[in-house]
């Protein structure tokens, strides 16, 4: 018989619906506290059917029941802290807000009014009942349209919904957070809202209507970090930075449109050593080989980045790079996360258009590698230097993701093969890109096999 070995966890409550289709509700509640390595508990209030396409019908739990879980969960547990989701009817709210008066922990309320789809999900006199419950919690994270419906101030940008959040503050809520999704521009603004001051979380927006879900997540993480002691601004940093990388890798399942995926970031940390291990194999394979005739002067990089990376921090690379010796090549130390600089930023960019390109290397260029890559036929692109804007030039760190766009933007077939054919002080490169680590390989041993033909 083992000895068992037990695994504490801080422990955050969920109050919201079901969905049947898993991409919201209470399914999304406890995925998104799993991945941050908090315990979820839940009190159901209603039971949907639902899918990617829409709500198909919802029914209401007894009060009963709702009180019931209530009692049980919180009776049982340590609760750090606790969510509201779908509350659906006033007698549900009404029921949260006399438990609430208790919890000895923070709530975050997310005022589920509308379904992604469009779907109501709250009855009409519910939305008037909210204003006790918002004066029981810690925050409140409503969309633009639910901020309208609380205050009748329409949201369209960073200015309105910071009118509306403290419009909301007037209910007693400690502060607010009005998600800019629904607001249109290149960029999403979720506007944190206090009394004492505020400020705004940005990121590029995701071009995908694969949101089902975004809500519940962003508040569900938001209680999973307090309830792991965070203050409120970081737990709401961390939340929707975590929410942004959902976005960016949604599910792609059922017939609609998917759903957000709370499992990326934690899918993410997992891949760390096994992308290292690749880039490592990749190396070897190229040493053995002895691909001198494709080292630049500059030395060669190979660079790997994890499934869902985001950041040079979550791209492994040789430190030091590989360079030829008198007895073939070699890298000069091993390999660790962040250690390519350029490389790694032309490989990041490269995936805004291709994102299942997760490995990278440079090669030397000129004219006899060009030759070869014409007697390949891959599909290859360029870029020059020297049509760069004033202000990318001028920004450090910017050429590689201009390059980038200019050799992957607008083309029905992705390059596998890039040329930067440099300029006064700049060595002329090709790079190679793979979606695995295998065929990068390949791919450089087949041109340094062309070149010597």
């Amino acid at each position: 018989m083992r000895t068992p070995a037990p695994d504490s966890r801080p422990v955050a409550l969920t109050i919201a619906g079901s969905d049947s289709g898993g991409g919201a509700g209470i399914q999304a509640d406890l995925a998104t506290m799993a991945a941050h390595g908090v315990f979820g508990t839940s009190a159901i209030t209603a039971v949907t059917a639902q899918n990617t396409r829409g709500v198909e019908s919802s029914h209401v739990l007894p009060i009963e029941e709702l009180e019931a879980q209530l009692e049980a969960v919180t009776d049982d547990f340590a609760v750090g802290a606790a969510k509201t989701g779908m509350l659906a009817t006033t007698a549900v709210v009404e029921t949260v807000v006399d438990h609430a008066r208790s919890f000895d922990f923070p709530l975050v309320v997310d005022p589920v009014m509308v379904a992604t789809s469009g779907d109501r999900l709250l009855e009409a006199d519910a939305e008037r009942a909210y204003e006790d419950l918002l004066g029981e919690a810690t925050l409140a994270t409503p969309n633009a349209d639910e901020a309208e419906v609380l205050t009748d101030i329409a949201v369209t940008d960073e200015e309105s919904a910071r009118e509306a959040g403290k419009a909301i503050l007037e209910t007693g809520v400690d502060a607010v957070l009005v998600k800019g999704g629904h607001v249109p521009g290149e960029r999403v603004r979720d506007v944190l809202v206090t009394d004492g001051s505020g400020r705004t979380f940005e990121h590029p927006r995701v071009d995908t209507d694969a949101t089902h879900g975004s809500g519940c997540a962003l508040a569900a993480a938001i209680a999973a970090r307090l309830a792991s002691g965070d203050s409120l601004e970081p737990a709401v940093e961390g939340a929707t930075a975590f929410l942004a990388r959902a976005v960016r890798y949604p599910y792609d399942v059922g017939e609609g449109d998917g759903a957000v995926n709370h499992m990326a970031p934690l899918r993410n940390q997992a891949a760390r050593e096994p992308t290292a291990e690749d880039v490592y194999a990749l190396v070897d394979r190229l040493v053995d080989a002895d691909v001198s005739s494709l080292i630049p002067e500059v030395g060669m990089n190979v660079v790997g980045a994890t499934p869902y990376a985001e950041s040079v921090a979550e791209t492994a690379a040789v430190e030091g790079r590989i360079t030829r010796t008198l007895s073939g090549i070699k890298p000069n130390r091993g390999v660790r996360f962040g250690a390519s600089s350029h490389v790694a930023r032309f490989l990041l960019a490269a995936r805004e258009f291709v994102p299942e390109v997760r490995f990278a290397l440079n090669c030397r260029f000129d004219a006899d590698v060009e030759v070869a890559l014409e007697d390949l036929e891959w599909p290859v692109a360029e870029y020059d230097r020297g049509a760069q804007p004033r202000e990318i030039r001028n920004t450090e760190g910017s050429t590689m993701g201009w390059g980038a766009r200019q050799a992957f933007a607008d083309r029905e077939e992705p390059p596998v093969a890039v040329i930067d054919r440099g300029e006064v002080g700049k060595e002329a490169l090709v790079k190679l890109l793979a979606p695995d680590p295998d065929a990068l390989a390949d791919r450089a041993l087949t041109l340094e096999s062309t070149l010597g033909q």
